[in-house]
């Protein structure tokens, strides 16, 4: 399974806890079930085997340092709080704090790319801008960051 996809159904899976309050396994396995049996995002996996474990530790990663991530992106919004922006923009936000903060098997560029990605796809004409600003600037001051954040 490519990471991509594991990223998308990660962000299904965070906006389902947010907007249903299910655990992030129950999210999990509602977003997998989903792209497996009716596919109405039209994830591209190929028949690939959906790797669960890795989502299921993205999301719980995300959701579990939730605080601290949002801590530091109202620092970054300049203008904005976090309750104003939309649900997609702030779970694709969340995620990729995570992934470029609290782990280490992806190079921060990429999520950055990847996040705009996924806010140009689930989000508004705005949002692939608008998460590359916020990103563009804590990529800049990332390896500080790190040093900064403990997972908790």
């Amino acid at each position: 399974m490519k990471r991509r996809v594991a990223r998308e159904l990660a962000v299904q899976s965070l906006y389902q806890i947010q907007m249903n309050e299910a655990t992030p396994q129950e999210a999990v396995q509602i977003a997998v079930h989903e792209a497996e049996n009716d596919n109405e995002t039209q994830l591209d996996f190929k028949g690939d085997k959906i790797n669960s474990a890795y989502i299921v530790e993205l999301v719980e990663g995300t959701y579990s340092n939730k605080v601290r991530i949002d801590e530091l992106l109202e620092e970054y919004l300049k203008g904005w709080a976090m309750d104003r922006l939309s649900r997609i923009d702030r779970e694709v936000l969340r995620l990729a704090v995570y992934e470029m903060l609290y782990r280490d098997d992806v190079p921060p560029k990429v999520v950055v790319n990847e996040a705009i990605d996924l806010a140009k796809h689930y989000g508004t004409d705005e949002s692939g801008k608008f998460v590359n600003g916020v990103l563009g600037k804590m990529i800049k001051e990332v390896e500080d960051l790190k040093s900064k954040v403990t997972p908790t």
